[in-house]
Parts: structure tokens; sequence; C-alpha cells
């Protein structure tokens, strides 16, 4: 039998290491000409974004498990606790994408002192919410591998041998219900007489 919380928790794994590269890749600018070009960023935001749906596709999946053995609430906690700060991910891109696109459209505008101080704003704004993206990011990948360690690896057979107070908590597996035994024995009445012999 294959260990399903082994399988999960290296598929938790594999999504912190696809944040944790994407967060790679994004810079805090430090000056107006360290901003990323609007392809480049267009490219991140999409990845972000592609990355924020694959965890509520996975979240899909085993919302939708239907194997009595199995129990993933764990694991569904993993993916939509990782889904707020990715979240807020997007939306802090999505507001420094807006500065960008504000700088793109007046790179080529008549100077001005008013055009000036608005640039200066936007730079100043694309940096915060490119910091709080990166923040959000490391905040996703490790929500992601902290849910994969606490993830119990205790086959189904070991934890029906142990006591329902020593079980772990965090385990994927369901122990079989233990069938009724009041149920299944015969009916006994309190008198049965003998059964008469005949004369």
């Amino acid at each position: 039998m294959n260990d399903r919380a082994a399988i999960e928790a290296e598929q938790l794994y594999a999504l912190a290491q696809k944040f944790d590269a994407l967060r790679g890749e994004i810079t805090v600018p430090r000056t107006p000409n360290d901003l990323p070009h609007l392809v480049k960023a267009s490219q991140q935001l999409a990845t972000l974004s592609g990355l924020v749906k694959y965890l509520s596709g996975e979240v899909l999946v085993c919302a939708a498990n239907d194997d009595p053995g199995l129990d993933l609430g764990p694991v569904i906690h993993a993916y939509t606790t990782a889904a707020e700060p990715a979240g807020r991910a997007v939306e802090d891109y999505t507001r420094a994408y807006a500065q960008l696109g504000f700088l793109r459209r007046f790179a080529e505008a008549p100077y001005s002192g008013n055009l000036r101080d608005a640039r200066d704003a936007a730079f100043r704004v694309a940096r915060e919410h490119m910091i709080y993206v990166c923040d959000g990011l490391l905040e996703v990948s490790s929500n992601l591998r902290g849910s994969a360690d606490r993830l119990d690896h205790t086959p189904p057979h070991v934890l029906a041998a142990l006591s329902p107070s020593a079980r772990p908590t965090n385990s994927l597996y369901r122990l079989p219900s233990k069938p009724d035994t009041h149920a299944l024995s015969p009916v006994r009445l309190a008198y049965t007489p003998s059964p008469r012999r005949p004369r």
C-alpha cells in the first residue's frame, strides 16, 4: 500500500519550492531603474496567479475525495491556510503592477514638477508592494512546509493497535469502524420453555 501521507507531503514540499522559486525571481527595487519591465512583471503575475489556482485545484481534488479510509482534512487545511498569504501576494503584486503601468504610460511625457512627483510616488508605492509580495511568498512556502512536516505517517495497521488517546491527530487514515457485536448476537429470551415430550 502506498504511503498516502508521504505522497501528500511531497506535493506540499514541491509546491513550496515553486513559491520559493518565484520569490527568487522577484527583486525589490532600490531605484526606479530597478523596477521590472512590464513584460517580466506580467509573466511573474501570471505565474503567481497560476500557483494560487493550483492551490484551489488541490483543495477541490481533496474535498471531492470519496475514499472512506482517508481523511484529507489536514491536507485541505494546509492548502487553504497557504491560500490566504498567496492571495495577499497577488493583491500586492497587482497594486505594484498598476504603478508600473502608470510609469510606462507617462515615460515619455514632457517633464514637469507634478509629473516628477507622481513618478516618485508611483515608485515608492510599487516598491512597498513588492516588499509585501516577497513577504507573502515566504509565508506561503513556510506554511506549506510546516504542514508537510506535521503530516503523520503512521500506517493504518499501527494506528489500529493504538489506543484512541495515543492516535496522532494529523493522520490521513481513518480506521475502519468496528461492527456492533450486540447487533450481530442472537436474541435470547429470559425464559425459554423446554419442548414438551409426547406421551
